[in-house]
């Protein structure tokens, strides 16, 4: 955590929502339960061909890489003229998250969780749509519980 740029950590469900935590390193034990408590087994999951994702199948999930390194960023496996193979939607979300942190210039770590909390959740509200407002809306003018 001395590092000036400590690691983010992400998940993203195409059209859908994400997870974003920070963390103390980047290795296998410290994601794995992030991703057990995130995806589903047996999910297809898609990411780049850095290693610490080497054991996604051993973990219970089906795996596709993209090699960024060999200039893939695409590819269409089935035919369909779909590349469905990429990890687009996660680094345009990195690009959005940069951009909304960028005027906030030094950020201390202890806070850099709050200010990514706050921005999961903003994703993550837009994502559900208005069934996610109306609902928060709904709970702010319930009536208290009465714990009798």
């Amino acid at each position: 955590m001395a590092k000036e740029k400590p690691p983010i950590f992400g998940m993203i469900q195409r059209g859908g929502e994400v997870v974003i935590r920070m963390l103390a390193n980047v290795q296998q034990a410290t994601i794995k339960p992030l991703i057990e408590r995130t995806i589903a087994k047996g999910t297809l999951v898609y990411t780049d061909e850095y290693d610490i994702y080497s054991r996604l199948e051993e973990w219970g999930y089906d795996h596709e890489t993209v090699c960024h390194a060999a200039g893939e960023y695409a590819r269409d496996d089935d035919g369909d003229g779909s590349r469905e193979v990429h990890v687009n939607t996660m680094e345009g979300f990195w690009s959005l998250l940069r951009s909304w942190l960028r005027p906030h210039r030094g950020i201390p770590q202890e806070s850099l969780p709050l200010y990514l909390g706050f921005f999961e959740f903003v994703h993550n509200v837009r994502a559900r749509g208005r069934r996610l407002l109306g609902a928060l809306i709904g709970q702010l003018l319930a009536p208290p519980c009465n714990p009798s």
